[in-house]
Formats: C-alpha cells, structure tokens, sequence
C-alpha cells in the first residue's frame, strides 16, 4: 500500500540575515517541549506490542500529523496492519540524503509486573511511564519533531532529510519492517547517512560523562546443539544417552572462551574512555592492551560488568534445552539453543568449526540457523556525521565527552550498514542503575522527561550540522 499526501511542500524560504552567515534557526525550545512531549506520550498510548504489532495504528497518528503540516509522505506495508510511513523533506541535492529512523513496534508486557497502566504514559516523577518509553517511540516521537521545525522554520537543506517510522523491528519472524523496505523500496529510504536508536547518554548522579554513539554491533548467528542415541528403559543406563552428551556440550561451549578481538570502534571506547574515568578504572581499559593484563581484565569485565565484557569477543549464552517425554524413557535425541553474537567480521565457518573441536563429540552436531540480520563492517569515525554528532554533544551535553560504541544486541541499522550507509545509533540520558532497572524491554519501563527532551536537542543539532544550508 502507497499513499502520498495531497500536501504540497511549501517553497523554502531563504533564512534570516543572520542564518545566511552561518547561525542556527531559533527554535522555541519551551514550545517544543510541551509539543514533543504531547506527541510522545499520544504513541505510547498505542499498544503495537510485537506480536502482533498493529504498528498502522501508530502511522495513522503521524499521517495526521504530517498532513496538518504540509510535509508529505509514503506509506508502504507488507501486511495492512503493520505499515512504515517515509517522509521526506527536499534539499537542493548538493548532498546525499540522510535518514532518520524510529520504530514503532514494542515488546509485549507482563501487566501484574506494572505498578501503572503500560500503555498510559503516565508522567509520574518527572518520568513518562510506559512500554516503548525507551525502545523506541522516544526516536519517533524525536524524529517528528525534527521533520517538524526544520519545515516551520524554512531550513534551507543541502540534502533531504527523511523520516522512517519503521514497524516489525523486535521480531524478524515477519519481513514487515526494514527488511522489506530495503528489498523493494531501496529508492526511497537510501541515504549517505543513518541515526536510529543504539546509544545513549551515560550519567552518574546527574552528570553526563559520555555520550555513547553506537557505529557498530555485533550480529545474531544462532545455533542449535543436537546430540543423538538409543532410546530405552530408564533402568537400564547407556553411555550414549543423548541427553548426557548434549549436557557435557553445552558444559564445554559456555565455558569456552573465543579469544579477545577488538576492532576500531572497541579499541577506541576503551581509549577514551579511559581518559574520563578515575585511576583504577583507567588502568583497567588501557590494561587490556597489556598481554600481562588483560586476562586478569576480562576476567573482572565477566563478574562484574558484562557489557564490557561482550564487546571483547564473539560471545555464546545457550538459552533453552529439550530433551525426552516421559520419566523412565531415555530419549533418542536432545537439544539445545545457542544465542551467538558474532564480532562484525567473524568468520562463522572457521567459528563453527573450532567449536565442533571444542565439544570433541561425533554424537553432536552444530546446525547454525538462518542470519535474520545482515554483517557489515563498522561506520567510520572519520564522517561529517560523525563529526555532527561530537559537535552536538558539545553543544547539548556540555562538559562530556563522545565515544563510539559497538551494540551487543541488534539494530535495523545493520541493513542499512550492509547496504553501505554510513549508520549510528543515539538515544536519550540514562544514569546506569536506573538503565538497568527501567531501560529496554524492562518490567518497568520508563523514560525521564528531561532524556526525552534533550534526545530532541541532540538530534536537531547533529542533522542541521550535517544538512542545512550553510
């Protein structure tokens, strides 16, 4: 399904004097707070939980929207109830386009775990409470915001600047999202650049330290362990017994350690990292480089920090086993399911066939699962974007410092990276224990007000850096 609106863009005008030599628009930045906040809080209200997603519930909100503002817009859908919505606004094509994407599906909820109505956006604390408050109709509701002052406000752009309310992005079961917008309208989402969610502001006690840019992640490469044998009476052992064999597998391959590899984007987090953190904590990331160090390092990483510790290899968490069907029965076969997240240049083949050495077991077999996302390698740290986004921070988050980041779960910006799109993920201020507590996929999620407001600021800064006439 395509629709465009019967909007006509409005010619751009020519900025003030004072835009002409080189300063910013003059955004009301009270106004849009009370606007964002409005918009944000209307489409968290909608429950497109994944499955099944109802995502065109959310797309006709913002067609709404878009319709009373004149800024014009595709709707494209796989199935009718899970639609994307493309908004452009035209430059004048001296640059490549850049893309601006949120999506609009959310895990489920546990209701009995909620203190509040999930889908009530509540604003309580001086938080917005709700499923999808952080992941992700905080970038959408962003996002909209941008598309709408840069209209408003005539920003004479050098390249179009588009807007992509995605569907189906938790779950890769059904193509509905990125996956189907890439495979057959490549033409109207490509771009030089991509933001979308990945990162975010880390803060102690208030105070920013860093703003995390996510220029790469690693990429699901499931596996199921499958141990085989003769079936037979209980009382009688066998040394074949599958699920014997499958438990030593799985013993060995979540014990097994790839080694430590870092690419560019790692090394350089724990670089500059280093030089904004206290003594101790220095001396431990730049102790990783020492070979008399780090495997004392990753050690600490693997007890007491395991983000660190994902990032420092492709790593294996077995996540479910199945195996017989009744007490007294030994049972042919058994399984196990193996969440891998390889390294962006992981080679999967070589992987595969050290952990076969690993398990050292003819009656089980490694059977890898389909990729449901693309690998590619990293977005460079030498960009105008790039560079955007330091300067944004500077600006917004004063005091702080940026650091690119690798993602260890997954994001629709792996399709685009494969599709060579230079591509970063941002996101909103969260001090690390209330990450925990409330962030992604959290019981309990929520999102400051203030986090909500300054991802706005952020990404406003970084996009007119990167797309206004100057």
């Amino acid at each position: 399904m395509v629709h465009v609106s019967r909007s006509v863009l409005l010619p751009v005008f020519v900025l003030s004097a004072l835009c002409a030599r080189g300063a910013d628009p003059a955004v009301d930045w009270d106004k849009v707070k009370a606007e964002t906040l409005h918009h944000y809080q209307t489409i968290v209200r909608i429950n497109s939980s994944n499955p099944p997603g109802n995502e065109t519930q959310v797309v006709n909100y913002l067609k709404d929207v878009l319709d009373r503002e004149g800024i014009p817009y595709q709707v494209f859908a796989l199935d009718p109830a899970r639609a994307n919505l493309v908004a452009r606004l035209k430059g004048n094509g001296r640059k490549r386009p850049i893309l601006i994407l949120g999506h609009t599906d959310t895990v489920g909820v546990q209701r009995e775990k909620w203190p509040v109505d999930p889908f009530g956006a509540i604003r309580k604390d001086g938080y917005i409470w709700g499923r999808g408050t952080t992941d992700n109709k905080d970038c959408v509701a962003a996002g909209l915001m941008l598309m709408l002052e840069l209209k408003r406000l005539h920003v004479p752009l050098d390249r179009d600047v588009i807007y992509l309310a995605e569907a189906a992005e938790e779950s890769a079961a059904v193509p509905a999202g990125i996956d189907f917008l890439v495979k057959e309208h490549w033409a109207d989402i490509e771009a030089e650049y991509a933001l979308a969610e990945g990162g975010f502001v880390h803060s102690e006690g208030g105070r920013v330290r860093f703003v995390e840019v996510a220029a790469t992640e690693k990429a699901p490469r499931r596996a199921r362990l499958i141990a085989t044998g003769t079936s037979g009476h209980g009382s009688r052992p066998r040394r074949d017994n599958a699920i014997a064999h499958l438990s030593t597998a799985v013993g060995k391959v979540a014990a097994w350690e790839p080694p430590m590899r870092l690419n560019d984007i790692t090394r350089t987090f724990f670089e500059r990292l280093s030089t904004i953190s206290p003594p101790e904590e220095a001396a431990r990331y730049n102790g990783l480089f020492d070979p008399q160090k780090s495997a004392a390092i990753q050690n600490y990483f693997a007890e007491h920090d395991l983000g660190k510790y994902s990032i420092l290899r492709t790593s294996i968490s077995p996540t479910m086993i199945s195996g017989g069907y009744r007490q007294n029965v030994i049972p042919s076969q058994a399984e196990a399911m193996l969440d891998i997240r390889a390294l962006p240049d992981e080679d999967m083949t070589a992987f595969f066939a050290q952990m076969e050495r690993v398990i050292g077991d003819a009656a089980v077999r490694i059977v890898p699962m389909a990729p449901t996302r693309s690998s590619a390698p990293p977005s460079r740290l030498d960009t105008d974007m790039f560079r955007a986004l330091e300067a944004a921070q500077r600006r917004v988050y004063p005091g702080a410092i940026t650091i690119p980041g690798m993602v260890t779960g997954a994001t629709d910006l792996a399709q685009l990276r494969a599709k060579g799109v230079q591509a970063y993920g941002i996101g909103p201020q969260f001090d690390e224990a209330e990450f925990a507590e409330h962030g992604w996929h959290s019981d309990v999620e929520r999102l400051s007000e203030e986090s909500l407001h300054g991802l706005a600021r952020f990404l406003w800064y970084a996009v007119l850096e990167v797309a206004a006439s100057r």
